[in-house]
């Protein structure tokens, strides 16, 4: 018997496997999952943003301004900073030194993350993470707090601030370079990984893999 080019051609194609719905419909359901945790995320920020009107105060220009009146009502809730520093008790105090030597690394991790991607997501054409939006210094100008109490947040603000900015650093390199979904469930996700494939996705990391790649489309 001979089979012709176009008979060949002709033949039926092969389904999909229950494996491969099933690991669509898994995918999809994560998707859905996430999408949702993006969105309430926004909600969650435009609420924030609220807040500034319910609190009694505005942000121009980055400058937050107060009414009189909370302004006075701060300086009633002002901590003595002897009180504050005897509240908190000996063995807190001696933590200090420690806490603060991790500023050294953070502030060499700040310079080499905003180094790296300075120069690389130009050239991959990832949109460059603005540092700005995720460190914010702005707790020391609350007049109910004493200068080491505004020290702390100047810190708290920075190191956490940073640590975020770096995350989505990291999160757009990995969107790049590895958009695959672990197989172990994670205690918390970042925001790029709802554009991930799902581990063991051959066919789907293959054929869309230069697609993911370019998905910035959502990054303001």
């Amino acid at each position: 018997m001979v089979f012709s080019a176009d008979s060949a051609n002709s033949a039926p194609k092969r389904g999909e496997t229950h494996h491969e719905k099933d690991v669509k419909r898994a995918m999809s359901k994560i998707d859905e999952i996430l999408n949702k945790i993006h969105a309430l995320e926004s909600e969650l920020a435009a609420e924030l943003r609220e807040g500034q009107n319910k609190l009694l105060y505005t942000v121009t220009r980055k400058k937050i301004l107060f009414s009189e009146k909370v302004r006075e009502n701060h300086r009633l809730f002002a901590a003595k900073l002897s009180d504050y520093v005897y509240d908190s008790g000996l063995l807190i105090i001696l933590t200090i030194p420690v806490i603060w030597s991790a500023l050294i690394p953070a502030l060499v991790l700040d310079a080499v993350v905003s180094l790296y991607q300075l120069a690389s997501f130009p050239v991959y054409g990832i949109p460059r993470v603005k540092r700005g939006e995720y460190v914010v210094i702005d707790r020391h100008k609350l007049g109910y707090l004493n200068w080491m109490e505004k020290l702390n947040c100047l810190y708290c603000g920075y190191f956490n601030g940073l640590m975020g900015y770096v995350r989505e650093v990291a999160a757009r390199t990995e969107q790049y370079w590895c958009p695959i979904r672990h197989a172990r469930a994670l205690k918390s996700v970042h925001g790029r990984y709802r554009h991930f494939f799902e581990y063991g996705d051959a066919k789907g990391y293959r054929e869309g893999l230069a697609s993911v790649r370019k998905k910035f489309g959502d990054v303001k």
